[in-house]
C-alpha cells in the first residue's frame, strides 16, 4: 500500500513534466537566451574583461547589463515568433561550440576568423571534429529542451511591434545604464582591450558573420581587375638559359622556432648546410592565410591595405604572365585564395600515393612529384609556387612521416588540450623538421636542371602560437597578435648560374637580410629579380635591389 501511494505522486510528477508546456512572448524568450548567453557562452570574454579588475563588482555588473542588453538588441532584430525556435535553437548550438573553442585555443572571433571558419575544407574541419566536441553538444541538450517545450503566444500585428520597439527600447535603456554604471573603468577597458568584444558570444558572430558572408558574395566572385597591365619583361641577351623562379608558400610556420633564425633546436639542419640566404626578422601580412595569401601577392599589400582593393584585383601572377613569364599553382592546401584565379592550378592535397597520402591527406613531398617535368611543360622563364600543408595545427603531428619524429614525446592528437606543452613543441618541431628537407630536396631537385637557370625563396604565410600567453593556432586580431603569429621564417637560394646571370652580389643580399622585412617585399622582390619591368614596381621595397643591376 505504502509503495503504491509513494509511486503515484512519482507518475504524477512525470505526467506534468510531459505536459509541462509554459507559454511565453517571443521578447522573453529573448531576454532568457540573452541571459542564457551572458551566464553559459563567455566564460573567456569574462576572464579576459576582468583580468585588470578581478575583484570590481561594479565592472562585472556593468559588464553582464552591457552584454545582455546588446544580446537582447541583436536579437530583437532578427528573431521572431514565426523564426525564434530555430534560430534560437541555432544560436545556442553556434555559441557553446564558440566558446568550445575560443576556451580551448583563446581565439578570437573577428570578421577574419569567420572567414577562414567559412573557407576552412572538410579536412581541416574534420581535424576539429574530436570527442571533446560531445560536452557542448551535451551542454546544448537542457536549453533546447526548454526552448522546444515553450509556446510562443501570439499577438495582434500592431500589439507585437508596439511590444518589440518596447523590448527594443527596454534593451538600448539597459545597455547605455549598464555602461554608465562603470563609465569609466568600461571606457579604458574598451580602449586598451579594444579585441575583447570579439569574445562576447554570439554577438561577435551575429555582427560579423554578415560581413564574413559579404567577403563571399557574388561581387567578390565577380573576374578580378587586372593590374600591371604595362608590364614586360626586360630583353636579355640572346642564347641565355630561361630563369626557374620556385616559390614555396609556407604554412603556419613561425620564426619563433627556426633553426636558421637562432632557435635553441636546430630545427633546419639541412638548410644550413646549404647556406641559404636566411632573413631572420621578417614579418606577416596577417595571422591568417585567408588575409595574408591574397596580401603578400598584392602591390598594395599591408603598408596599403584595402581588403576589398586586394580580393578585388589579380596579383603578381597575373603581372607575371602578362610579362610573358609563365606561372603553375600547385597546392597541398586549402587553395589559393584567389592569388591564381584563371591560371594553371595542380591540386595535389588528394593524391592517392600511399606514401605520401597516408589516410587520403598528402604530406608536403607531393608537391615535389615531378617538378622538374612541370618546369620543363611549359618553355621560357617561369614561376613556380608550391602551397605548403606545412605546420598547419592543431594536427602538427600528421604533418611529418614517422622517420621525422625526431623530437619527443609527441602530441599525437588534434585535441591540444590533452597534451603537455612539452609534447605540443615536440610535434610542431618535427614539423619544421619535415619543412627543411622538403626546402633542401626542392633545392637538390633543382641544383640538377642544367638547362635552367634555378632560385628558390620559401617564406610563410604567418606564424601559430604553441601556449603563450594562453594561446593557441593562429587568427588573433593584428593589432594585438603577438610575435609568435606575426613573425615568420624567409630563406633563399640561388643556383650558381642564375646568380650569374642575374649578376647576383650574394654577400649583398645576405647584408640586406640582417635587416627587417615584411610581406610587402615579396611583390616587388620577385619583379626585380625576374626583371619585370612595370609601374607597380616599388624599387624602395625589393630585397634585391642595390644587390642586382638595375633594370
Amino acid at each position: 500500500m505504502s509503495t503504491r501511494i509513494q509511486r503515484r505522486p512519482a507518475r504524477q510528477a512525470l505526467s506534468g513534466l510531459r505536459h509541462w508546456r509554459p507559454q511565453l512572448s517571443t521578447e522573453h524568450a529573448i531576454l532568457g537566451a540573452a541571459l542564457f548567453f551572458s551566464l553559459a557562452c563567455n566564460g573567456l570574454f569574462w576572464r579576459s574583461a576582468l583580468v585588470v579588475h578581478p575583484g570590481n563588482l561594479r565592472l562585472a555588473l556593468a559588464l553582464f547589463g552591457t552584454l545582455t542588453g546588446l544580446h537582447c538588441l541583436l536579437m530583437g532584430l532578427v528573431v521572431w515568433r514565426w523564426n525564434a525556435k530555430p534560430v534560437l535553437g541555432a544560436l545556442v548550438i553556434v555559441s557553446l561550440l564558440a566558446a568550445h573553442y575560443m576556451g580551448r585555443y583563446h581565439l578570437y572571433l573577428d570578421v577574419d576568423m569567420l572567414r577562414n571558419v567559412l573557407a576552412t575544407d572538410r579536412r581541416e574541419s574534420g581535424e576539429l571534429l574530436t570527442p571533446a566536441l560531445l560536452l557542448p553538444l551535451l551542454q546544448a541538450t537542457i536549453p533546447l529542451a526548454l526552448l522546444w517545450r515553450i509556446r510562443l503566444r501570439p499577438a495582434p500585428l500592431a500589439r507585437a511591434v508596439l511590444r518589440r520597439s518596447a523590448f527594443l527600447l527596454g534593451a538600448l535603456v539597459v545597455t547605455a545604464g549598464s555602461a554608465l554604471l562603470a563609465q569609466q573603468d568600461l571606457s579604458a577597458l574598451l580602449r586598451n582591450q579594444r579585441e575583447v568584444r570579439y569574445l562576447a558570444t554570439p554577438a561577435n558572430v551575429l555582427v560579423g558573420l554578415p560581413r564574413a558572408l559579404q567577403g563571399d558574395s557574388p561581387l567578390r566572385h565577380a573576374p578580378k581587375l587586372p593590374i600591371g597591365t604595362d608590364a614586360h619583361a626586360v630583353p636579355r641577351e640572346a642564347g641565355g638559359k630561361p630563369r626557374l623562379l620556385v616559390l614555396v608558400v609556407g604554412e603556419t610556420a613561425r620564426a619563433a622556432n627556426w633553426g636558421l633564425d637562432g632557435y635553441a633546436r636546430q630545427t633546419t639542419p639541412e638548410l644550413d648546410r646549404m647556406g641559404v640566404v636566411n632573413f631572420p626578422d621578417m614579418h606577416a601580412c596577417g595571422t591568417a592565410t585567408e588575409v595574408s595569401l591574397p596580401c603578400m601577392f598584392s602591390p598594395w599589400g599591408r603598408h596599403d591595405y584595402d581588403e576589398d582593393r586586394i580580393r578585388g584585383h589579380q596579383s603578381l601572377l597575373h603581372v607575371l604572365e602578362t610579362a610573358g613569364i609563365t606561372t603553375l599553382w600547385r597546392d597541398n592546401q586549402s587553395g589559393c585564395k584567389g592569388v591564381c584565379e584563371g591560371l594553371a592550378v595542380q591540386r595535389l592535397d588528394a593524391g592517392d600515393d600511399p606514401a605520401l597520402c597516408p589516410g587520403g591527406r598528402c604530406l608536403d613531398g607531393i608537391l615535389l612529384d615531378d617538378l622538374p617535368a612541370q618546369a620543363r611543360a611549359r618553355p621560357g622563364d617561369r614561376v613556380i609556387v608550391l602551397h605548403q600543408l606545412g605546420n598547419h595545427g592543431p594536427s602538427y603531428f600528421e604533418r611529418y612521416p614517422r622517420q621525422f619524429r625526431h623530437y619527443t614525446p609527441t602530441c599525437d592528437t588534434p585535441e591540444l588540450g590533452d597534451c603537455s606543452r612539452e609534447q605540443i613543441v615536440n610535434s610542431y618541431d618535427n614539423a619544421l623538421l619535415y619543412t627543411d628537407h622538403l626546402l633542401a630536396r626542392s633545392i637538390e631537385q633543382l641544383g640538377r636542371m642544367d638547362d635552367y637557370d634555378t632560385a628558390m625563396i620559401y617564406l610563410s604565410d604567418h606564424g601559430e602560437s604553441l601556449g603563450e600567453k594562453g594561446l593557441y593556432l593562429h587568427g588573433v586580431p593584428y593589432a594585438i597578435a603577438p610575435d609568435e603569429q606575426t613573425r615568420v621564417p624567409m630563406a633563399m637560394w640561388f643556383s650558381s648560374g642564375f646568380a650569374a646571370n642575374r649578376k647576383l652580389d650574394v654577400a649583398c643580399l645576405r647584408a640586406r637580410a640582417e635587416r627587417a622585412a615584411d610581406h610587402d617585399n615579396l611583390f616587388s622582390s620577385v619583379l626585380g629579380l625576374m626583371q619585370v619591368d612595370t609601374a607597380l614596381y616599388d624599387r624602395s621595397r625589393d630585397l634585391f635591389a642595390g644587390c642586382v643591376p638595375a633594370g
